[in-house]
């Protein structure tokens, strides 16, 4: 119950924070270490001054060497924390990846589903830019800052000026770290929003590559996208160049301070009120206070773009949560109902389907016919869960297919899509959805489909790999292999969406087959079509127009209510031309006499 309270106020809860939370003891080792390190950070200024105020006093050898084994002790002490710090960072990193490249992954597609124009790759992209910085150096800026005022402190013990001019750098500093975060976040973040746009829009135009090509599109298509490349590179370019300008005026303020510091020494040496070695170590002390705003300075541009990714990436997990766990149903058996259904396309203010409610049996093979426009893709989505319904309900054997776990439904159902989408691998994964290969369940599927001679006659056979897309097979074989891993290891409901539209006769014939085979074993079928040579295997037919289903019923009666209405219509056109025809005639013969 607290987890639900705590998703319905996305001000308190973030999952992107909580996951962090999770790996908090990884962050307290990194602190523990970062203490001793700073402890240590103290050996060389401590080391200077006893150089000068007692080696070089005393002149004596034996205690030089004391110090300098004790010295070499302790650095190779501090290296070694290093490393363990930062091998602790690498891992927390990684399982900080770990622990949400799932989540970004099935966000990723919830995103593509819903939203289409603001799909990415880049999402991941963000995830991983985030791992960089927690386990980059940049973040140990954030755990050495808090030592500054106990640097600052120690300056104030050497000499009490050696502390006023240290916080007077250290604000200075600040100031520099400030003014590099106000004068480039406008910048960085146009210029992240530009380059996410460039991006989006190249992996369009590739995706479009042949129709780009033939119709000799490239040219303007590329100038659209170098609007936005050119605009992110400029954005860009201000921002880096504003941000190196504080960067280098940080260190150069470093280095002045750092030797003022020498100077403000000397004076006091020479008034007496410290010693050379105390005038050292404050120079040395005073480097390594400002040491860690220096260095988030210089890393600033790379901690804005981790906060950047890190707000988009929240953002992506706040709309769209975890589901929750579902109680697994039983397997469905294929019994479709639709409740007064509502529901429009994603970005789309419009209703496709209004009204929209029907029932299909175990076993009905249903055709849906209508011009374009009719609202038939957005009825396959949402039988499908793909797209929400902003009103009504879709049930599957009764149970709201929302509340279907969606792995275990996506095994008892069938989709070929209008758009055939093959993926990289060979054929066998992609009917297998990629799942193991099972060869029996493969190619009974590849049968039933009518493709299995076609496969075999390719060069590795099931084993042929294809490319990106599919792109390696024409249209006909991807819509058949796409066929085929739609009715993979006998689902009880299948879609299909335009299933003939790039095949020729034979394909056609091939088609009809395998939904006549399907038909037999009782397996619930939704055609969507433009070419009526199919519907003579459905025995039910959803006539669409306007989102709306105009009629629906059993196919052959729908067939002759409208082969009579046809039948009606003409023959009152006959009737209409009959009477016209004496009208006419009777109108010819009374002009005669005027003639």
């Amino acid at each position: 119950m607290a987890q639900n309270n705590k998703k319905v106020d996305d001000i308190e809860y973030s999952e992107l924070k909580e996951t962090i939370s999770k790996a908090k003891k990884s962050i307290i080792m990194v602190g523990f270490f970062s203490m001793f390190i700073n402890l240590l950070m103290l050996v060389p200024p401590l080391y200077m001054l006893q150089l000068y105020d007692r080696v070089v006093a005393s002149r004596s050898e034996s205690t030089l060497i004391m110090l300098t084994l004790i010295v070499v002790i302790l650095f190779i002490t501090m290296g070694l924390l290093e490393v363990v710090r930062s091998r602790v960072l690498i891992k927390f990193g990684n399982k900080f990846s770990n622990l949400l490249s799932d989540r970004v992954f099935d966000s990723s597609f919830e995103l593509a589903n819903k939203k289409p124009e603001s799909a990415s790759s880049r999402l991941m992209g963000d995830l991983m830019q985030i791992r960089q910085f927690l386990s980059g150096n940049g973040l140990f800026a954030f755990f050495d800052a808090p030592w500054i005022p106990i640097y600052i402190g120690v300056l104030f013990l050497f000499h009490t000026y050696f502390g006023i001019f240290a916080i007077f750098a250290a604000i200075v500093l600040v100031i520099f770290t400030l003014l590099n975060e106000y004068t480039t976040k406008e910048k960085m973040n146009e210029a992240n929003s530009l380059n996410r746009e460039s991006m989006m829009q190249l992996e369009s135009s590739l995706r479009n590559a042949e129709v780009v090509n033939a119709m000799g599109m490239k040219t303007n298509i590329r100038k659209k996208w170098q609007t936005k490349y050119f605009g992110f590179l400029n954005a860009q370019n201000d921002a880096s160049t504003k941000a190196s300008i504080w960067s280098n005026t940080s260190k150069t303020s470093r280095m002045f301070f750092q030797s003022m510091m020498l100077g403000l020494g000397a004076y006091l040496a020479i008034n007496m009120e410290l010693s050379a070695g105390m005038m050292i170590a404050g120079s040395i002390l005073m480097g390594r206070a400002l040491a860690p705003l220096d260095l988030m300075i210089n890393t600033w541009k790379g901690f804005s773009g981790a906060r950047m990714s890190f707000k988009r990436v929240d953002e992506l997990l706040k709309d769209f949560p975890k589901d929750k766990d579902y109680m697994e149903l039983p397997s469905p058996k294929g019994v479709l109902s639709i409740e007064n259904v509502f529901a429009k396309p994603p970005a789309s203010d419009n209703y496709s389907l209004q009204e929209l409610s029907l029932k299909v049996e175990k076993g009905d093979i249903v055709g849906v016919v209508g011009p374009s426009a009719a609202g038939k893709s957005t009825f396959a989505r949402i039988v499908l869960g793909v797209w929400p319904v902003a009103h009504g309900t879709v049930r599957m054997d009764g149970a709201d297919i929302s509340q279907w776990d969606r792995e275990h439904l996506g095994k008892f159902i069938g989709y070929l899509p209008q758009d055939i989408e093959l993926f990289e691998g060979t054929i066998s994964e992609n009917i297998a959805r990629f799942s193991e290969v099972d060869s029996k369940k493969v190619i009974e599927a590849a049968m039933k489909a009518g493709v299995h001679d076609m496969i075999l006659r390719l060069a590795d056979g099931y084993d042929t790999v294809i490319g990106k897309a599919g792109m390696t097979l024409s249209g006909g074989q991807r819509q058949r292999i796409g066929l085929a891993r739609a009715i993979y290891d006998n689902p009880v409901f299948i879609v299909l969406d335009e299933p003939n539209s790039n095949l020729d006769d034979q394909g056609e014939i091939a088609l009809l087959k395998t939904v006549e085979e399907l038909k037999k074993t009782n397996t619930t079928m939704i055609i969507i079509t433009h070419r009526p040579n199919i519907l003579k295997a459905t025995n039910k037919l959803a006539m669409m127009n306007n989102g709306k289903v105009e009629k629906y019923g059993n196919t052959n009666e729908i067939f002759a209510s409208i082969a009579q209405q046809k039948a009606q219509a003409s023959a009152a056109q006959q009737t209409q031309a009959a009477q016209q025809k004496p009208k006419t005639t009777q109108q010819i013969t009374l002009s005669k006499p005027g003639s």
